[in-house]
């Protein structure tokens, strides 16, 4: 990957530049977010929080939280599409869910799921069982979608060759060649991100504990082999998310058999068009990771799942005739002994590789800031000061 990264210097990634009318005076420090006496107060103010937390904001029809005004004609297409497709799609999307859960249920007959500390699951499975479990997943994930509207699905593959000529010899091209990825990092923009993934490659992910006592879902996430994490817990030897994670990407690197994970390392979805700072769970273990990029172009819209809450999100979804999804796979990207022993320079080469090649705007929020983001638009004029603190 050095050349690749060497290519860098030429091809720099985006970066979002701070808003340079933003002063953090004292005058401004006590003025709040916004003020639903003052419309046109309020309306800066709603610009001046999109301009610094650009990464979440939504521009499609339907608005910033899909509470939009709509034109006429756009009310008769969403009108027509809640008395035809959306009941249709719902129908048969529930039946896809449940046609899987039975498949899930007959292979994993007379088979008790692991019990390990923080996994409960049939992903060691092997034989008939697991090839079952793998293709029928695969196969009604991309079904489902398919009833959501994603018809077609273009997909890049990205040539390889500038990762072999990151082997200084041919000895050590053949020991990468062998070395099975341990990890599928993606940048994350929505929901549907997950199901296109099991649909490619049917990985592990993370998921909450509770997710495994969901009907249908629990015993199908068992199935995937998901990474329950309990973080409430307080024993001793709880190992947190980031050990748990650790653990099944070295896993998955040595046991050709093992499930590789899924990892979104910005730790929450963004519009699509930019790339948030990496965390390092997918990068301790040191072993190889696979880059996926996944966009959702759109003209009415938008797959993202950023600032609108996830019923309305599922609705106005399926009332779109058609979505659309474009994914880039990168190569396998190879970690240098310097990477291995830095994970935090292994997530920012990677993360820096992707927005490049995927054209995307790197930015240095976070969760916290789009929490913050969220409340403002919701009208909590108590985070003026929590907005500053995170300003110095």
């Amino acid at each position: 990957m050095e050349s690749e990264l060497k290519d860098l210097d030429s091809k720099p990634a985006k970066i979002q530049q701070p808003d340079p009318t933003h002063d953090d005076t004292s005058s401004k420090d006590d003025r709040p977010l916004l003020k639903p006496d003052s419309s046109s107060t309020a309306a800066a103010n709603i610009h001046e929080l999109e301009k610094k937390f650009a990464a979440y904001v939504r521009n499609d029809v339907y608005g910033t939280m899909g509470r939009g005004e709509l034109p006429l004609k756009e009310k008769i297409m969403l009108g027509i599409s809640l008395v035809t497709l959306l009941p249709l799609r719902i129908v048969f999307g529930m039946s896809l869910v449940v046609v899987y859960y039975m498949i899930c249920r007959i292979c994993t007959m007379f088979s008790a799921p692991n019990q390990e500390e923080e996994e409960e699951g049939y992903a060691h499975l092997g034989g008939w069982r697991r090839a079952v479990i793998v293709r029928s997943g695969r196969f009604l994930s991309r079904s489902l979608l398919f009833v959501v509207g994603f018809y077609w699905i273009t997909e890049t593959h990205k040539d390889s060759a500038n990762t072999k000529e990151n082997s200084k010899t041919e000895g050590t091209h053949q020991l990468e060649e062998q070395e099975k990825p341990g990890a599928i990092v993606s940048n994350h923009v929505s929901y549907l991100d997950i199901l296109y993934h099991m649909s490619s490659s049917f990985p592990s992910f993370v998921a909450k504990r509770s997710v495994a006592k969901i009907p249908l879902v629990g015993l199908i996430s068992k199935c995937l082999g998901c990474v329950y994490v309990q973080r409430e817990s307080k024993s001793s030897d709880f190992k947190g998310v980031a050990g748990v994670v650790t653990d099944r990407v070295r896993e998955a690197h040595r046991n050709g058999s093992a499930p590789m994970m899924l990892l979104f390392p910005e730790g929450t979805t963004t519009n699509g068009d930019y790339l948030l700072s990496f965390k390092t769970g997918a990068f301790l273990a040191g072993a190889p990771v696979v880059p996926v990029i996944l966009r959702y172009p759109y003209q009415r819209f938008s797959p993202a799942w950023d600032s609108i809450t996830g019923v309305r999100h599922v609705v106005f979804l399926l009332c779109q005739f058609v979505n659309h999804m474009e994914v880039m796979h990168l190569p396998t990207y190879y970690p240098s002994q310097q990477e291995k022993d830095d994970p935090k320079l292994y997530a920012n080469n990677v993360r820096r590789l992707m927005a490049t090649e995927g054209n995307l705007i790197m930015s240095d929020i976070g969760l916290a800031e789009k929490r913050i983001y969220h409340a403002a638009l919701n009208g909590n004029n108590r985070l003026p000061s929590v907005l500053h603190q995170k300003d110095d």
